[in-house]
């Protein structure tokens, strides 16, 4: 649901999506017409709420009602891509994973950490180079960073504590 959709909207639609229906057979079983309602706030809300119906559906009759716990399987979802896939992962069953949104992308570049085009390159890259007992805090720690300092239009490099770490810090600043 949060492609194209601010995390605070999206985090509100989730909320009451998941206060009526409490499982994937309750959201298999529910019409496109209350989901719609219920997400109205969201953008392409006709296209996810279709998609989401889907995805129970087959969560409920190919799993027994329950979340895949592994990236292959949760891909193979319609719409799930490498991101969500990871989300799941780290916030569902608490595995390491690194999912890379546009916060975690710009932040690792802006950083210097990677020099990459999409997210994911990034992901690959961070996996590479990140020890696999922080990749279930990077998404967190990132995406967090990117709403409150170092964000997309004007970051707050003023503020920023690791500023003379930074790639585009040193860079905007070479006199």
């Amino acid at each position: 649901l949060s492609a194209r959709t601010k995390d605070e909207t999206t985090t509100k639609a989730v909320k009451v999506l998941f206060s009526k229906y409490k499982n994937a057979k309750e959201l298999a079983n529910a019409k496109t017409k209350d989901v719609e309602k219920i997400i109205k706030s969201i953008g392409f809300y006709h296209v996810k709420s279709k998609r989401i119906i889907e995805v129970a559906k087959i969560i409920n009759s190919k799993y027994k009602g329950k979340v895949p716990d592994n990236l292959e399987k949760l891909v193979e979802l319609p719409g799930v891509g490498r991101k969500t896939a990871n989300c799941v992962l780290v916030y569902a069953f608490d595995k390491p994973a690194i999912p890379v949104d546009i916060h975690v992308h710009r932040i690792s570049n802006r950083l210097g950490l990677v020099d990459t085009k999409t997210p994911e390159e990034t992901e690959q890259e961070l996996m590479r180079i990140i020890p696999k007992k922080f990749w279930i805090d990077i998404n967190d720690t990132f995406v967090m960073y990117g709403q409150n300092i170092c964000k997309p239009i004007s970051p707050m490099c003023s503020v920023c504590k690791i500023k003379n770490d930074c790639k585009f810090y040193k860079t905007k600043n070479a006199s």
